[in-house]
């Protein structure tokens, strides 16, 4: 962790230094985890967007993963002032400053854009003899600390949801086998071997082991069903459970009205592209987009949802 933040600061000095560091000549976005995730996905979409169009000169995007996207947080929150610089984030950093007891906190940032949700599938091995979300209930409840339940970090919306199927089932949410992992491609592994029984993560997590025939969605956590996602939601079997995975962009603390414009702008700019509507369709996410002030409410609301259901849930 130590490495991990003197990178953050060296970074952060770079961000800082040198001429002609404004947004439009040279723009950072940060993605709070490692490679091949989710947020990093969603960043790196951006950064081809804005390449693509000319929004930007020189785009780049720099990881800095741990801790539910908590240890890029703080680095941002260091950052007073650099308004070239812009973090992805989402429900699962508000869950992961809650869960962890983390010292920052999004009310620390400036928030710019919100941009997609993503929604969550329930999925178990191809050849398991669990076939539906009911038989998973039965199996779960039998043995809660014999049945390990994989998602992402702690406090993820993943986390969120197991747990809130946990509560509605009568399962003790602290007894939950929760075993959190850092990326898709590490959940489709622990399936396949037998390390987990279920997990929960974002459709594209596992969008080519479900086609290869090697795992089985259950249900979707969505409120309707999901054009291209061949299961029922939670809801419709019986569970009222719709949380959405939804991504955002913000920025450090400090920044001045016009810049915080100018970050804005880019957003919208890139949103507009026909390079973002093709990732929109090939990951299958929604879009969300709110900019600015309205994405600043949306983001108070979402802080109030998820710090309501970690504490209905004894956390």
């Amino acid at each position: 962790m130590v490495a991990i933040a003197i990178a953050g600061y060296a970074f952060a000095d770079a961000a800082r230094g040198g001429s002609g560091q404004d947004a439009r000549n040279n723009l950072t976005i940060i993605a709070p985890a490692g490679a091949g995730g989710g947020w990093d996905s969603a960043a790196r979409e951006a950064q081809q967007a804005i390449r693509a169009n000319g929004i930007a000169n020189n785009a780049q995007v720099v990881n800095i993963p741990g801790a539910g996207g908590t240890i890029g947080l703080s680095e941002l929150t260091q950052m007073s002032g650099d308004s070239s610089t812009l973090m992805m984030m989402g429900i699962t950093m508000l869950g992961a400053t809650h869960v962890n007891g983390s010292d920052v906190s999004v009310d620390e940032v400036t928030p710019i854009a919100r941009l997609t949700d993503d929604y969550d599938v329930v999925v178990v091995p191809a050849d398991s003899e669990i076939m539906t979300i009911g038989d998973l209930m039965e199996q779960w409840r039998a043995d809660p600390n014999d049945f390990p339940f994989g998602g992402g970090s702690l406090g993820s919306v993943d986390q969120m949801i197991i747990t809130q199927m946990a509560s509605q089932d009568g399962i003790d949410p602290t007894a939950v086998n929760y075993i959190a992992y850092s990326g898709g491609g590490e959940l489709a592994v622990s399936l396949l071997s037998g390390t987990i029984k279920a997990s929960v993560s974002g459709y594209q997590d596992f969008a080519d082991q479900v086609e290869a025939g090697n795992l089985r969605i259950l249900a979707v956590s969505a409120p309707e069903p999901v054009p291209g996602i061949d299961a029922p939601t939670l809801i419709a079997e019986g569970y009222d459970v719709s949380l959405t995975n939804w991504r955002g962009l913000v920025a450090p603390p400090g920044i001045s009205d016009a810049e915080k414009a100018e970050l804005e702008s880019i957003a919208a700019e890139f949103i507009d592209t026909p390079e973002w509507r093709d990732a929109l369709a090939r990951n299958q996410w929604t879009d969300t987009s709110l900019i600015g002030d309205d994405f600043a409410r949306n983001l108070d609301e979402e802080t109030e949802l998820v710090d309501g259901i970690w504490a209905e849930l004894g956390y």
